[in-house]
């Protein structure tokens, strides 16, 4: 067969000898008990052979949706958010639907600029990962899901979200630090106006003022190494050096560690250090970081959930996912305090 320009569903009928809704079926998935497999069989050889495929914009507009969801995060490099879009996009590919991503960063000020020209005709739906629902600006007609991003505290609010148990994570990095004898301990906190952060300091300063004798000194950075390094540096400088430091995220962790060596102390055996997220670096890091766990991958997952729900009609209610306490040798006793309870494995909390 001859063809001019793009083949056709109507070319592929023709090469096969059936009929173009036959077509439609097979080349749809759709031919169980109405096609025999021979033909659906034929339909495909013959959309090989002629190199068809399908009009995904054409089929789209017939059903009026795009199949497509956006996924916004902060940032591409940080190691938390490809789990997330693994999570929803492994969920969105069962029902048919893709996910693009689109960045919109900690430090950007107003709502989220759109990617696309007319989002509401390039989108079915938005995740949103560690942002304020004011951010979603112009998508706010589009259905939503907020994730790790705080309750819609919004009078009236009514987005759908999926968050970590990121106070009860913190609670229990405090108790097991508590419980090891600390009672000195530093927050190296990331220096971002995001729910979670707060969330996690929090809760952090409210257990450690719960501790007979309990004292939190805090210093503020951005997620990077250097600037982790230089906070932690100077919470180690202070009068009254802390036993422990708790950082806000395994890569600020990392710039504890350089701080603590920089001064000649050992970790653990002088300086208790944690971390938050368990990313890979958690166990690149020497000793291995005590940290928690957050199950990111679900995060995206739960998420496209819900917002599968919601596209459906459905009022899909509030998640929180808990995190798990991991602890690894990276936290001891202080030098002065009494024998480490046993450690390993990790608990949810």
């Amino acid at each position: 067969m001859s063809l001019v320009g793009r083949p056709t569903s109507k070319d592929v009928a023709q090469e096969a000898g059936v009929s173009q809704s036959t077509v439609s079926l097979v080349l749809g998935g759709k031919w169980r008990g109405r096609v025999s497999p021979a033909t659906a069989r034929s339909v495909r050889g013959a959309a090989e052979r002629l190199g068809y495929r399908p009009n995904l914009a054409a089929r789209n507009l017939r059903l009026g949706t795009t199949q497509t969801v956006l996924l916004m995060v902060p940032t591409l490099t940080a190691p938390f958010f490809g789990p997330v879009y693994t999570g929803a996009a492994r969920v969105a590919a069962r029902h048919g639907f893709g996910v693009v991503v689109s960045t919109w960063p900690d430090d950007a000020v107003g709502p989220a600029d759109s990617p696309f020209a007319a989002p509401d005709e390039a989108i079915d739906g938005i995740l949103a990962s560690s942002m304020a629902v004011e951010a979603l600006g112009e998508f706010r007609e589009t259905p939503a899901v907020m994730l790790d991003s705080g309750p819609d505290g919004r009078p009236g609010g009514s987005v759908p979200t999926v968050d970590f148990g990121v106070a009860d994570g913190m609670r229990a990095i405090a108790a097991h630090l508590a419980d090891l004898g600390h009672r000195r301990i530093g927050h190296v906190a990331a220096a971002v106006d995001q729910w979670t952060f707060h969330a996690r300091a929090d809760a952090l300063a409210s257990a450690v003022a719960a501790l007979p004798g309990g004292n939190l000194t805090r210093a503020a950075c951005a997620i990077d190494v250097a600037s982790a390094k230089d906070a932690a540096g100077r919470l180690l400088d202070g009068p009254d050096r802390p036993t422990a430091l708790v950082c806000d995220d395994d890569l600020i962790a990392a710039g504890a560690y350089k701080a603590a060596r920089a001064r000649g102390l050992d970790v653990p055996s002088d300086l208790s250090v944690t971390g938050f997220d368990d990313v890979l670096l958690a166990i690149a890091l020497e000793p291995e970081l005590t940290t928690v766990r957050l199950p990111a991958e679900e995060l995206g997952a739960q998420g496209m959930t819900a917002l599968l729900d919601l596209l459906a009609g459905g009022r899909p209610a509030p998640r929180v996912l808990p995190g798990e306490l991991v602890v690894r040798d990276s936290t001891a006793a202080p030098s002065t305090g009494r024998p480490p309870s046993s450690r390993g494995g990790g608990r949810r909390v």
